[in-house]
């Protein structure tokens, strides 16, 4: 059987050093090598005590910091350069540790607060305006492909004809412009659907379509995607703060 090396407070190796350098309060730039070498090693005689399975990365913690305690005591021979700090990587890796530690416990607290709370729910039924700066960030939504695919929806619905008759519709973009503008004197928004679901002739949707766009175009109106990929939202744009 094989156990996970977790005492209270500590667990690993790196963690049971930053335990000794804030318990005696010592510099981690400075770090007393011989002190926290003796200890370590105590503490790994009493998990051998527990009859725990060592894990072993203490035990190679163990051989690093005796190898750091060997250089810093062997003298240096005539000549030979000053060598970097044999505790340096010690403290770096300490330090890295102890960001992640305290990041960790940040995170851990805001999960704590955070199932404290509960948000309103069913906002999506609440009137949405939104101003001008905001209509660039909204039009990403919406794509071609929601277009056309709301374009084919609403042509899949119209009646059916085996034949039809040739005739002049006085269909304009402004007389279209002018119907959108009046759906919006009534309501905030409405569905592509629901502006053209009425409509039985083609050209009177295609008019109605590039009206829209003209509208959104000039700052009118707006769109934002669904759920659903054939259809999407029309809103009318305010220049007042929302």
């Amino acid at each position: 059987m094989s156990y996970r090396v977790k005492l209270q407070e500590f667990e690993g190796p790196l963690d049971l050093l930053l335990f000794f350098i804030k318990r005696d309060e010592l510099d981690i730039y400075d770090i007393p090598i011989s002190k926290i070498t003796k200890e370590f090693l105590e503490y790994l005689h009493l998990l051998q005590e527990l009859d725990l399975e060592v894990a072993g990365d203490f035990i190679v913690m163990a051989a690093e910091l005796m190898q750091i305690k060997v250089r810093m005591l062997l003298p240096k021979a005539p000549g030979e350069e000053e060598e970097e700090d044999p505790r340096a990587e010690l403290v770096r890796r300490l330090l890295e540790y102890k960001r992640f530690k305290e990041a960790s416990a940040v995170l851990s607290s805001l999960e704590d607060e955070s199932v404290k709370l509960f948000y309103r729910q069913g906002f999506q039924a609440d009137p949405k305006v939104m101003t001008l700066e905001d209509q660039e960030e909204s039009l990403k939504t919406v794509t071609m492909f929601n277009l056309i695919s709301a374009f084919k929806k609403v042509l899949d619905s119209t009646p059916k004809k085996i034949y039809h008759d040739v005739e002049l519709m006085n269909v304009s973009i402004d007389e279209q412009m002018s119907y959108i503008a009046d759906v919006f004197r009534f309501r905030e928004q409405v569905t592509f659907f629901e502006l053209v679901s009425h409509m039985t002739e083609k050209i009177r949707i295609i008019v109605t379509i590039i009206a829209m766009l003209e509208m959104v175009k000039n700052k009118i109106i707006a769109l934002r995607a669904t759920d659903y990929e054939d259809d999407f939202v029309i809103y009318k744009l305010t220049n007042e703060p929302a």
